[in-house]
């Protein structure tokens, strides 16, 4: 099998949104992709209710016109099995691996994948402790990002070791697949750099300079490292230099932070700044740039989507050598990586305390930790100066660039990444050995066990398969509809509805088939078929909670 289930949320795909953020942008980008260069018949939607179902099919329809698809829901997980794999939108697949324990662990493999690593470190934790199978797997979109990954596994497997003498705790697959584009959508001629550049005042003679992501100091790329470098190369080479800023900004401290600090620290360069949520500005103002640049200082970045595009948009870039920058910009061939430092490993162990405690919140923890990030200015001054003063070397580095995205990160490259890992999850699973097989006395999931086996201590006795019962009262079969549908639709019982008793057909065959001396539990669930007799088991309760059942004395002494 190399198809899956694609876990489906507004939440993981939607970029029309206010909050947009990279993986948002990333995953509507992802299934795009998926859907025009898998090459699968049909596609499956695992998803929550119907609304979101929808959603799916319209825009499976829209890029995959003609293919079908499936809606395998949430509330069914099993039925993921007709499929062979999950896919969802991060790393969380700890949660779903305890849902499936408690059906068949080997019914289906679970593929996840990282965006930002540093906002819930517990998160990846949970993958030591969850029971992840030999053929799961969560996919990493760069080295550095599987780095970041590791460093918080491996620790947490030795603690869990010495804390429980473990002799050794799996981990989950971790392939590094990176992220695509889509290349055909940032090729740009001649007329489209003319009608950009114009509508904002750009000279033919004039150096643009391209930003696109969050406006946050805190969170993405401190901004004084670009503007004294830009300040600087203005000045070496006496050109205009217009900076594009094509972002949003959280609020309008934030937004006037940047306005007022790029007047202060890039006095000689024309700062604009666009609104980078705007469909229109989000994919056509590459083609205004000269070069594009992203002097990223933050551990909430993992990958970094924006060079790649740019490179598709033929953009040469100076980028900073950090995490996944590295794995994508050649320095030297496609732009210019500017060097980054930060203080020893050990260093910072007051900053994750006041996380955790809550003393900080998470914008204040990776803000903090930028602060202690250096990027060298001088280095991205003389990155900007050449490419300002050499537009051959421009071109060089951007045709090289744009190769190098058709060639690398194409959804035509990534998505058969994607399927050969699937297809080899499901090898895996036809082959290895479960881990943590669940006993049949157990919950799969201890800490989310059955209420019904967690209280067992607290009621008198319970109901039992030889436990007989009779009907209470002497109510018609209309009359015994008309007092069910009347006892459910009073708002008392409103906790009764979508899926906790079994439907009226069943409560009425049953209460039907209660003529004295009655019947035992077992022979009641045996007038259904096997997938509803759980539900009628819990509803024989229900009903003698409302008086319509009740216990009856034993046949022997019935007769008697």
């Amino acid at each position: 099998m190399s198809n899956a289930a694609i876990y489906f949320h507004p939440d993981g795909y939607e970029t029309a949104r206010a909050d947009l953020k990279g993986r948002h942008v990333a995953g509507e980008s992802f299934l795009v992709g998926f859907f025009r260069h898998s090459g699968l018949d049909g596609f499956a939607c695992h998803a929550d209710g119907p609304q979101q179902a929808r959603l799916f099919a319209d825009l499976a329809a829209r890029h995959a016109p003609g293919r079908a698809v499936s809606l395998y829901p949430t509330g069914e997980p099993s039925r993921l099995a007709h499929v062979g794999c999950l896919f969802l939108p991060g790393p969380g697949i700890d949660q779903f691996a305890w849902r499936r324990r408690s059906r068949d662990q080997r019914g289906y493999s679970l593929c996840g994948i990282t965006h930002t690593t540093s906002e819930s470190p517990q998160t990846l934790g949970a993958l030591a402790t969850a029971p992840i199978q030999p053929w799961d797997a969560v996919i990493c979109t760069s080295w550095a990002a599987r780095a970041s990954v590791e460093a918080v596994l491996e620790p947490y497997a030795e603690y869990l070791r010495d804390r429980l003498g473990a002799a050794g705790i799996p981990m989950p697959h971790l392939p590094v697949i990176p992220l695509g584009v889509d290349t055909d959508a940032f090729r740009f001629g001649p007329a489209d750099r003319d009608a950009e550049r114009t509508a904002l005042g750009i000279g033919e003679e004039d150096v643009a300079v391209l930003f696109m992501g969050r406006l946050s100091f805190h969170a993405k790329a401190h901004p004084i490292a670009m503007y004294l470098a830009l300040e600087e190369a203005a000045r070496r080479t006496g050109k205009r230099f217009h900076l594009i800023q094509a972002g949003w900004f959280g609020n309008d401290a934030i937004g006037a932070a940047f306005t007022q600090g790029a007047k202060r620290y890039c006095p000689s360069v024309n700062a604009i700044f666009l609104d980078g949520r705007k469909p229109k500005v989000r994919t056509r103002i590459w083609a205004a740039a000269d070069l594009f640049t992203s002097l990223v200082d933050n551990v909430q970045e993992t990958f970094g989507i924006s060079p790649v595009e740019a490179m598709a948009a033929g953009l040469p870039c100076v980028v900073t050598d950090w995490n996944g920058y590295r794995e994508t910009v050649r320095d030297g061939v496609d732009g210019f990586r500017v060097p980054t430092i930060l203080p020893p490993p050990g260093a910072g162990p007051d900053f994750a305390d006041r996380y955790a405690a809550g003393l900080d919140t998470y914008d204040f923890y990776i803000g903090r930790v930028s602060q202690v990030s250096a990027v060298d200015v001088a280095a991205a001054a003389d990155a900007y100066t050449r490419l300002a003063a050499d537009p051959a070397l421009r071109r060089r580095m951007g045709e090289a660039g744009r190769a190098r995205a058709i060639a690398a990160f194409d959804w035509r490259a990534i998505i058969p990444q994607y399927l050969d890992v699937w297809r080899q999850l499901a090898e895996i699973r036809n082959h290895a050995a479960e881990r943590a097989p669940r006993r049949p006395d157990r919950d799969g999931n201890p800490l989310r066990p059955d209420p019904l086996r967690m209280f067992a201590s607290y009621p008198t006795r319970h109901l039992t398969p030889s436990t007989r019962l009779a009907r209470a009262g002497s109510l018609t079969r209309a009359g015994m509809a008309e007092a069910l549908a009347a006892l459910h639709a009073d708002p008392l019982n409103s906790t009764a509805r979508g899926g906790t008793v079994s439907p009226a057909t069943d409560l009425l065959m049953a209460l039907e088939s209660l003529d004295a001396p009655g019947r035992t539990v077992a022979q009641l669930l045996a007038l259904v078929p096997e997938e509803r007799r759980l539900l009628l088991l819990r509803s024989l309760v229900h009903l003698m909670k409302y008086g319509f059942v009740q216990e009856a004395a034993p046949a022997e002494k019935a007769m008697s």
